[in-house]
């Protein structure tokens, strides 16, 4: 493992980043050009009709977010000049072939140029559509690596996954490749091109059938069902494992390194503390606690979260792309997080954002304070079923009789209840992996870079991705919540 200083490596590297407009991404990229304004190009691949749209994109979307504002500072009136310079938007889909770049002149460009591809592009909907998911998060993966593998100046690619690949594994889970086929119950093998047929075949289906406005929900249902047949629970993880399993299958020689980062959350260092951006896994609920909207959670209080944040992710992409340009070896597989370092209960979670809210009541729309009222911990989904029947649908009930006696009267107030409660059930049933998950991710790989890296003499300060660091109570109180309700609860 041979670590130069990762600003030195970057000078002069043209590097290609799909999924551009993600979070994840845009900390990549800032980090990137803050620390190394002599990187020679930026090719930023974006969803975009055309040129001028991804142009708009990259302005509105990227460059233009307060992450970028410390290097506004640094490069003052000459920023303009140095982002036209460094960064291209590129239009296309990584659901297509050549990843639906359409310029002909500008794929060979970015073909010819290329040292490094980043791919950050999914969607991360755990319900997503069957086919959406299936062609961005599956062959998306398999697109991005054979336009890498066109590059003749390709060093490596590396992919960001999901640590939660492992579906609902308990215990310590493994820096482990998945074989191609793998499935996680081990009772049947994967056929991805049977599943690609299956989703062909269901859509055709629903097309004869006269079923458009019904497509949207069956193939959520199709992805769920499809997911938890082979082991995993939600459609999300259950495509990104299979992207995995092809770019280990069809890498050849091509370098590959695979990140796979737990919950994601806002920056805790550079450029500046609390970034975020969208609600993550944890910050729904947390942001449900703070306006007054939580009343009962699925959790068990001495569960472990894991998360990490989001420019220490970055930072062990930088890192991980110095280690590993070049090595033909089988794929290097990163688990970015907490639990075994650092691990953080929930009890702990649920004390800080309490104590926050406390003291930094929630505004809403009327001006006035939001009282946070005590919220009740189920730690196990029957205790969390008992509740919610006695708690709603019992009432629920009683309801719908009062409104039948009154010749619906009561009709609005119980379609409104009824809402509610189904969307609850809903999204307890879509998180349940997460709020009950007892998994340990083991980081021995993880470890050896970071110890490899300070032997380097790399800059902790600017580099660092070791939980250790960090001071939970610390970083939610004066960093986290603050930053969740300044970049997105108040948006």
């Amino acid at each position: 493992m041979d670590l130069c200083s990762a600003v030195q490596f970057l000078e002069n590297k043209t590097i290609l980043v799909s999924g551009a407009t993600g979070f994840l991404a845009k900390v990549f990229v800032e980090k990137v050009l803050r620390i190394q304004p002599n990187i020679k190009r930026l090719y930023l691949l974006m969803r975009a009709a055309d040129v001028n749209s991804a142009h708009q994109r990259l302005h509105k979307e990227v460059l233009g977010k307060e992450l970028f504002s410390v290097l506004r500072g640094i490069l003052g009136s000459n920023i303009d000049s140095f982002f036209h310079e460094k960064v291209i938007p590129v239009p296309g889909d990584i659901s297509c072939e050549n990843l639906g770049i359409q310029d002909i002149t500008l794929r060979a460009e970015i073909w010819k140029n290329t040292n490094i591809v980043i791919n950050c592009a999914a969607t991360t909907n755990f319900d997503e559509r069957y086919d959406v998911a299936l062609a961005i998060n599956t062959m998306g993966a398999l697109n991005v690596l054979n336009f890498a593998k066109l590059c003749p100046a390709v060093k490596m690619l590396l992919h960001v996954s999901t640590a939660y690949v492992c579906g609902e594994g308990t215990g310590h889970i493994m820096e482990e490749p998945f074989c191609m086929g793998e499935s996680l119950n081990g009772t049947y093998k994967i056929d991805i091109d049977g599943e690609k047929k299956l989703v062909d075949e269901k859509m055709k289906e629903l097309l004869v059938e006269g079923r458009k406005e019904g497509i949207a929900l069956a193939m959520k249902e199709l992805g769920m069902k499809r997911a938890k047949f082979y082991g995993w629970p939600n459609t999300y993880v259950f495509t990104k494992a299979m992207g995995e399993m092809l770019i280990g299958h069809f890498k050849d020689n091509l370098p590959i390194v695979i990140i796979r980062p737990t919950m994601v959350t806002s920056t805790f260092n550079k450029p500046f503390p609390g970034w975020i951006e969208g609600f993550r896994t944890i910050d729904s609920v947390m942001a449900s606690y703070g306006k007054g909207k939580l009343k009962c959670f699925l959790a068990s209080p001495e569960l472990v979260l894991d998360v990490i944040p989001a420019d220490m992710v970055a930072n062990a992409m930088i890192v991980s792309m110095v280690a590993h340009p070049c090595q033909s070896c089988d794929r290097i597989i990163y688990h970015i997080g907490s639990s075994l370092r650092n691990p953080l209960k929930f009890s702990s979670v649920r004390d800080f954002t309490i104590r926050y809210f406390t003291k930094n009541p929630w505004i809403n729309k009327n001006g006035k304070l939001v009282k946070t009222s005590k919220v009740t911990v189920l730690s196990s989904m029957p205790n969390f079923l008992s509740y919610m029947r006695i708690r709603f649908l019992l009432p629920l009930k009683g309801l719908y009789w009062l409104d039948a006696i009154f010749c619906q009267y009561f009709k609005r107030v119980y379609m409104d209840l009824d809402r509610k409660v189904k969307v609850a059930m809903r999204l307890v049933e879509l998180y349940k992996p997460y709020l009950l998950f007892k998994g340990i991710f083991d980081d021995k790989n993880s470890e050896k870079l970071r110890v490899a890296a300070m032997e380097m003499g790399l800059n902790v300060d600017e580099f660092g991705f070791d939980p250790k660091c960090i001071d939970w109570e610390d970083y939610f109180i004066n960093i986290h919540l603050p930053g969740l309700v300044r970049y997105v609860m108040k948006q």
